[in-house]
């Protein structure tokens, strides 16, 4: 079944009675050789559980099916529940859920497929919601090998910022904190139905779980720091610091950052991953 015809896809969807819902940030990818990069991109080998969040019609979830041992895929969409079953009827290894990522219980969606062996995530994530579901993976400190996702150019242009540019942000260092980050390739948007007004980029973060190099002494310390130093940018981090730590003497903070040879004025843009945990051990 090629569903990623644009004809197909108007066909299933006339068939349902459906059209794309915007709140869900449904955007259908039309490219085949895109749809096999993202897939094969997901794991090095078949012998894996691929959670996939919002499947759409099942375009991408069948290039999952063909590669891996299993998939668990999580749609909020009811109503495109019964087209999946209709479009998967042909993939027994593939498990549709209706559920929303952000509330579900991934432990024990996952239990099995834990036990099995690793756990990737391979998504086209809505752009609306790309940052709080990727947060939730990233935090949720389940054991995945790695999240291989479609998301807005400019998203994926602050997952893989380097220090120094406006791109650079909380979400750089959590994530670097955590894995490392990768961009695939680019996906113009006119590889989808219907078109977003934007591109999209395709990255892949794979995670470094319990081997983290870096590590704080005080991991919620840490995030408190990153996320004082970006949340007022156009501050020194010596004065968003100040301001999100109250309780510290200035003095204090300004002696820290000047600890780690930084000038008093450095925004916290300009800070590595390891400056950021030297800077909370200090702190």
């Amino acid at each position: 079944m090629e569903l990623y015809d644009i004809r197909t896809v108007r066909r299933i969807m006339s068939m349902f009675g459906l059209s794309f819902r915007k709140e869900f940030g449904q955007n259908f990818l039309t490219d085949p050789d895109v749809i096999d990069a993202i897939a094969d991109a997901a794991f090095p080998s078949p012998d894996c559980t691929i959670l996939e969040i919002g499947p759409g019609i099942g375009t991408l979830t069948r290039a999952l099916a063909s590669r891996y041992r299993r998939v668990v895929a999580l749609e909020i969409d009811r109503s495109l529940i019964p087209v999946l079953d209709y479009t998967l009827s042909d993939c027994p290894n593939v498990t549709v859920i209706n559920a929303d990522v952000l509330s579900a219980d991934l432990a024990s969606l996952l239990a099995d497929g834990f036990a099995a062996g690793p756990v990737a995530v391979c998504a086209n994530l809505p752009y609306y919601i790309t940052s709080p579901i990727l947060m939730k993976l990233l935090e949720s400190d389940l054991p995945f090998a790695s999240v291989t996702v479609m998301v807005q150019k400019e998203f994926a242009d602050r997952l893989c910022a380097a220090p120094g540019g406006k791109e650079y942000g909380a979400i750089t260092v959590s994530a670097a904190y955590r894995g490392s980050a990768e961009r695939l390739l680019l996906v113009p948007a006119d590889r989808f139905v219907p078109a977003p007004k934007v591109d999209s980029s395709v990255v892949r973060i794979s995670l470094f779980g319990s081997r983290k190099p870096l590590v704080p002494r005080n991991e919620e310390h840490f995030f408190r720091v990153v996320r004082a130093a970006f949340a007022q940018r156009r501050k020194t981090l010596v004065n968003a610091l100040a301001s999100a730590f109250p309780d510290l003497p200035k003095e204090q903070i300004l002696a820290a950052v000047s600890s780690l040879g930084l000038p008093p004025d450095v925004r916290g843009e300009r800070l590595s991953l390891q400056n950021f945990i030297d800077l909370s051990d200090r702190v």
